[in-house]
């Protein structure tokens, strides 16, 4: 007596198929599961038969042989319960319907309750690929599963629900998502920050063209205040990147109940204790903040105290916009497309600088503490700018300041501008190629005359070149200009240079 029902193993942020066989021979009482599994895997035999019992079932007093296929794929976590203990009902006939184009996902507990577990949303989604129409997984997980066109998400409560509907004597309603609402940013308003023009210039700036930006000066002059408004000026995320973005934070287990698309763009801002496993992902191939912060922001506030070692692991996911993680048991990509924000002070002590406040650093300390931002990640760096204290005016100021919504509008417009030059393309500059911006980029003849001059005279590297040649399309965007005039590219070269001295 055999049977065979389909679930899944996460492998990075995406689901890899695996049939879970289920064999029952008449020899002494034993269950064994084989096919890599990891220790939640195997431990799941006891709490299966204690679900099975507690629903009224009875557990097969037989060889039970479970192989989790392809067996060269190690599987991992709790969710290979469900599928195991429908495999074993339907193998002992206990189940007389088991449906071939369905997936089952969730942990039993002891007493057959269904609990969530992460990946409902990449489980849709294999499904989708695999022609496969239905899911099951848990109360709570269904919303995720039926965001993905084409496919039917159900979620059981318990085995015995379960069993009553797949042998057609109960129905289940199909999940819904959950609906969006009308805006789905509620971010903090930029009206709130008082002076600080330069700043906001370059939030805006970075907003429109998806550019990295590094804040530089003395405690408490709104530089983490900027940041956490950035994602109210940043455009909606469309379905397609809702989709990858909440697929990360599902994998991970950070969606709430109930919820299905991520209503806004992802705001992460790690503690400066992060560990590298914690910044790009662990062992086990499971994202870091790196990537949850995928089509969104990732905030490094006061950036310095960061271990270096942690910080360079940011290379080359700024260039590529993707984490490849190497580890014993595999190999694995994972999405990486963000915006990095970075704040600092400018020394130790944080009152280099300051006009009235004296600083308590050597040249040495100063030194030793700006270095530890090194060429090659500041150079990734699109734009610099440096936070000065408030005067009393500003501070007092009641002069009515621009709010987000009116931000947002151009930055969208200017979005728009950039999708339509590349219809199949990248939509934000920041993400185009060098060679590509070179083509793109319209330079009128005095900006070009500048653009060489500081190439010669800063000087910029090849990489550093293309980044202000994609800042200098970015704020022509802004202003609806069809070519890079000299204002543009002097202003990309002013935040250029503006970094720690």
């Amino acid at each position: 007596m055999s049977c065979s029902v389909f679930s899944a193993t996460l492998i990075g942020v995406e689901a890899s198929l695996v049939a879970v066989e289920v064999d029952l021979v008449r020899r002494l009482p034993k269950t064994t599961v084989v096919g890599l599994p990891a220790n939640a895997v195997r431990e799941s035999t006891e709490r299966v038969r204690s679900a099975i019992v507690s629903s009224g079932f009875d557990y097969p007093k037989l060889r039970v042989t479970i192989n989790l296929a392809p067996a060269d794929v190690r599987k991992e976590g709790t969710g290979f319960d469900l599928p195991i203990a429908v495999g074993i009902l339907g193998a002992s006939k206990q189940v007389q319907v088991l449906p071939k184009d369905c997936l089952f996902l969730g942990e039993l507990s002891l007493s057959g309750t269904i609990r969530p577990v992460p990946g409902a949303l990449a489980l849709a989604m294999l499904a989708r690929e695999r022609g496969l129409q239905r899911v099951v997984v848990p109360v709570g997980c269904g919303a995720q599963a039926a965001v993905v066109p084409g496919v039917t998400a159900y979620e059981a409560a318990d085995l015995e629900q379960l069993c009553l509907f797949l042998d057609g004597k109960l129905a289940l309603q199909p999940a819904s998502p959950a609906p969006r609402p009308t805006s789905a940013i509620s971010a903090p308003d930029m009206a709130e920050v008082r002076g600080q023009e330069v700043a906001r210039r370059a939030m805006e700036i970075a907003a429109a063209g998806g550019h990295n930006l590094l804040m530089i000066g003395p405690p408490g002059v709104g530089k983490t205040m900027l940041a956490a408004r950035l994602p109210g000026i940043l455009p909606e995320m469309s379905f397609a990147e809702a989709l990858e973005a909440t697929r990360v934070h599902s994998v991970a287990g950070l969606l709430g109940r109930g919820e299905s698309l991520l209503l806004q763009r992802p705001f992460r801002a790690p503690h400066h204790s992060i560990t590298a496993a914690g910044l790009v992902g662990n062992a086990k191939l499971r994202p870091g903040e790196v990537s949850l912060a995928h089509k969104g922001v990732l905030f490094l506030d006061e950036v310095p105290e960061f271990s270096r070692q942690v910080l360079e692991l940011l290379r080359a996911p700024l260039e590529s916009h993707q984490v490849t993680l190497s580890r014993a048991i595999g190999s694995v990509r994972l999405p990486a497309d963000l915006m990095l924000i970075a704040a600092a002070n400018p020394c130790p002590c944080g009152y280099f600088g300051h006009p009235t406040r004296p600083c308590r650093c050597t040249e040495t300390d100063r030194r030793r503490y700006q270095g530890r931002l090194s060429g090659p990640l500041l150079d990734r760096i699109d734009l610099h700018v440096q936070v000065e204290p408030l005067e009393a005016d500003e501070l007092y100021s009641i002069a009515e300041r621009e709010s987000s919504l009116v931000i947002r509008k151009r930055v969208e417009q200017a979005r728009a501008r950039q999708g339509a030059r590349s219809p199949n393309g990248p939509t934000s500059n920041a993400r185009i190629s060098g060679p590509r911006i070179r083509e793109v980029a319209k330079l009128h003849p005095a900006a070009s005359s500048l653009l060489r001059e500081a190439v010669d005279s800063l000087p910029l590297s090849g990489r550093a070149h293309d980044r202000v040649l994609k800042v200098s399309q970015t704020i022509a965007d802004l202003d609806g200009a069809s070519r890079i005039g000299v204002t543009h590219l002097a202003e990309a070269l002013a935040f250029r240079q503006r970094g720690p001295e």
